[in-house]
């Protein structure tokens, strides 16, 4: 049970190699929730970082009281985003990037949770009637991937990485079953929800990219693919 002082909603952001943009898109954040009047927190979940992304979150946790930041110790999004979620203290927890920061996506998202009208919403940026501003190989590789997952998985969505919001409550049990890390992790947490029978729902989202991305494509997909292999096998063949 949430303590009486627990925020509404908790707002989660793996984060590697972030430096040079950490801090400007922290304070970006905070001015653009403000109006919302929301009781929030932020979890900065640093995973590996070889720059000063560390001493650059202790800083902004130091200044701004709804920042906490923890270090898992090496590159894993995966169990960054697992962690975060198990030490979410918000009803409502939001999955973002640090390079989009969306509040038009948490606004619409955290109005379907709270209308009761899904318990998982996916901003997909493959949805019809959203804007994918990446470079054009990005595009390419987020659709070829969505076919794998539905190829091999079945899954029936467009998208699974990137943001999402959902209720903790119904999400916390898929999230103790899931046993993929790394990239695939957000994959799995979504195909499992949805295989539980968990509401879902699908919202077009404009994606924007900051920088670039701070892990190679062409060094990601091996990795990828060894993840996705085994998500299959533990989906497929070993079951719920």
């Amino acid at each position: 049970m949430s303590s009486p002082n627990a925020p509404c909603i908790s707002i989660l952001i793996p984060v590697y190699n972030e430096e040079p943009l950490l801090r400007a898109a922290a304070v970006d954040l905070r001015e653009r929730l403000a109006p919302l009047g929301w009781s929030y927190e932020v979890i900065l979940a640093e995973n590996g970082s070889r720059d000063g992304t560390v001493a650059e979150a202790r800083a902004l946790c130091a200044r701004y009281p709804e920042f906490r930041t923890f270090s898992v110790g090496e590159p894993n999004y995966g169990r960054a985003l697992r962690q975060a979620i198990l030490q979410a203290r918000g009803e409502l927890v939001i999955c973002e990037e640090i390079d989009l920061c969306d509040t038009n996506f948490h606004q619409a998202a955290v109005a379907l949770l709270t209308a009761g009208e899904a318990d998982l919403v996916i901003g997909s940026k493959l949805l019809s009637g959203s804007s994918d501003e990446r470079p054009l190989a990005r595009h390419l590789a987020s659709r070829f991937y969505n076919g794998l997952l539905r190829a091999t998985l079945s899954f029936r969505g467009t998208d699974t990485h990137g943001l999402k919001a959902f209720r903790r409550a119904a999400l916390l049990p898929i999230v103790h079953r899931c046993t993929v890390e790394g990239d695939v992790f957000a994959s799995e947490l979504v195909i499992r929800a949805d295989r539980a029978g968990i509401r879902m729902q699908e919202i077009p989202v404009r994606v924007l990219e900051k920088r670039p991305p701070t892990i190679n494509l062409a060094r990601r997909v091996p990795t990828v693919l060894w993840q996705l292999a085994r998500l299959t096998w533990a989906i497929r063949v070993r079951g719920p």
